[in-house]
């Protein structure tokens, strides 16, 4: 065989648009990395600040919530990792389902189920009330009893 006999190796063509692909496994280092951050501090925060695990209490996470820094850091964390979770559980289905309608159907239930728990999330800790009416004062965070 001489080299002349050598075929040119074929070049592979690039699709018009975005890659969505690629934009989905850089989604996932990225959030990975900061959802390690966000959770190791809600962590320390929660079980180590203070009086530890012991000081985790409806008044706690009443008085945590009605912070809006704390709100923004849960939702963050809330936003990153049904989206990073969801993105992980569409490749398993991508790579291990063959048939296309069913594939089709379970990726559009993971991104359905995905937006609904993060929208059911986002509510929650935003319309959170630390001062429930009507509640036991002993079991609320100090700020209630000033209302």
């Amino acid at each position: 065989m001489n080299a002349s006999a050598l075929e040119a190796p074929r070049i592979p063509q690039r699709r018009k648009g975005s890659n969505l692909e690629k934009w989905g496994w850089l989604y996932m280092r990225l959030s990975g990395v900061l959802l390690i951050v966000l959770i190791f501090g809600h962590l320390f925060v929660n079980l180590m600040v203070g009086e530890g695990i012991s000081a985790v209490s409806f008044a706690f996470v009443g008085g945590k919530l009605s912070d809006p820094f704390w709100q923004w850091w849960d939702v963050l964390m809330l936003w990153l990792a049904f989206i990073h979770g969801a993105n992980g559980m569409r490749t398993v289905v991508n790579d291990y389902v063959l048939n296309v309608k069913v594939r089709t159907t379970l990726v559009w239930i993971i991104g359905i189920v995905a937006a609904l728990m993060i929208l059911l999330g986002t509510l929650v800790v935003f319309t959170f009330d630390p001062c429930p009416a009507g509640s036991d004062p002993a079991l609320l965070a100090s700020f209630c009893s000033e209302l």
